[in-house]
């Protein structure tokens, strides 16, 4: 009797032991970030487009045929290069004609000058008359306007003469002719002769709707970001290929006309271009800085679930180490994160690994995600 006793006592205690082991090891081990509030510089990711940092349009100034052309298409000029010759043959025979034309007036000067030095002594005495005085005095003061005139006359002749000469008033890159040796142009005619663009630096023109942009400006004010300083106005570039182009540009200012068609207004960026990657007219993101967020919470992606309606919330491990839903508003991605807008504060404990074997409400083990990393690393 006393051995069945004992052997049932025993049973008892082992199986005590075994519900006791099962229970502990039914508590489920979870990894958890705390969250911690941190300094983010936010920006936007908005549609841009290359536009030349200046553009010269060739055209003649005076009229007559082409006799040379000087540049290479697609190449590089200097501001000064000699583009196109326009026969100068009709423009030098002009400059030449109002050049004699000036030395024979000045020539002419000489004499009457020294008449009307005599006259103005005879006049003193009386020994001629004042009607005498006057005619030589006219005439003297009328060769001078007309030598003025002259001179004129000679200088608009030699700056069309100068004009046969088509020179480039910016330094860039040139683009295709649009005439050849032999073709007839007229002065100040509609069709340009070639194109000059500089490209170096370059414009990156970026439309921004205005709600976005008077968002922005309601949370600066409001203390909910703050100005980045000297790093306000810097700008990124991601090109076509989705690559990051290596130089910074710089806003330049932001347009006040809102397009009707769109909402937006245009903000201007200025890059630095000395290799020629960005071209006209390509298309371009531009990573623009709103300003900087001095208590962001930035959770890793995996922290974040949603529900069937699409709604995003988290597992948060409570101060009684049970697992609660905690619903979140997400402002957007950073690197591998997201940036929470509101449900979450600092201090709290996200679940971030262990999330299959959890149950709302239920009792975890948690440990630390980040000295697990440590340690595996």
């Amino acid at each position: 009797m006393k051995k069945g006793l004992i052997f049932l006592f025993i049973l008892f205690f082992i199986l005590s032991a075994c519900e006791k082991k099962k229970s502990v090891a039914q508590v489920p081990e979870v990894s958890i970030i705390e969250i911690k509030a941190e300094e983010v510089t936010l920006t936007t990711e908005l549609p841009g487009r290359t536009t030349p940092y200046r553009i010269a349009e060739i055209r003649p100034q005076v009229s007559g045929i082409i006799l040379k052309r000087y540049f290479t298409e697609g190449g590089d000029v200097k501001a000064g290069d000699v583009l196109y010759l326009i026969d100068p043959s009709t423009y030098r025979a002009a400059y030449d004609s109002a050049k004699a034309a000036l030395a024979r007036a000045e020539a002419s000067l000489n004499s009457i000058k020294a008449r009307y030095e005599r006259y103005e002594e005879l006049i003193k005495v009386n020994a001629i008359s004042r009607q005498e005085y006057d005619d030589v005095k006219a005439q003297y003061y009328q060769t001078m306007a007309e030598i003025e005139a002259l001179k004129a006359q000679v200088r608009a002749a030699e700056i069309n003469l100068g004009y046969t000469k088509i020179r480039a008033p910016i330094s860039g890159r040139i683009g295709k002719s649009n005439v050849t040796e032999g073709a007839l142009v007229t002065a100040h005619q509609v069709q340009e002769l070639t194109r000059i663009q500089q490209l170096d630096p370059i414009y990156v023109d970026i439309p921004q709707s205005t709600k976005e942009l008077r968002e922005l400006e309601k949370r600066l004010e409001e203390g909910r970001l703050k100005y980045a300083g000297k790093e306000q106005n810097k700008v990124k570039l991601l090109l076509e290929d989705g690559t990051l182009y290596p130089l910074e540009g710089t806003l330049q200012f932001k347009d006040v006309t809102v397009d009707p068609t769109t909402g937006s207004v245009i903000l201007r960026a200025l890059f630095p271009n000395p290799k020629g990657i960005l071209l006209p007219g390509m298309f371009v993101r531009a990573i623009v800085k709103e300003g900087i967020k001095k208590d962001a919470i930035l959770l890793p992606q995996q922290c974040i679930f949603r529900d069937p309606k699409g709604n995003p919330f988290a597992y948060i491990v409570d101060a009684e180490s049970k697992v609660q839903i905690r619903p979140v508003k997400i402002d957007r991605a950073i690197g591998d994160k997201w940036l929470i807008a509101e449900g979450l504060k600092e201090g709290e404990k996200v679940i971030i690994e262990g999330v299959q074997k959890i149950m709302p409400g239920g009792v975890v083990k948690a440990s630390s995600y980040m000295k697990k990393q440590e340690t595996a690393q």
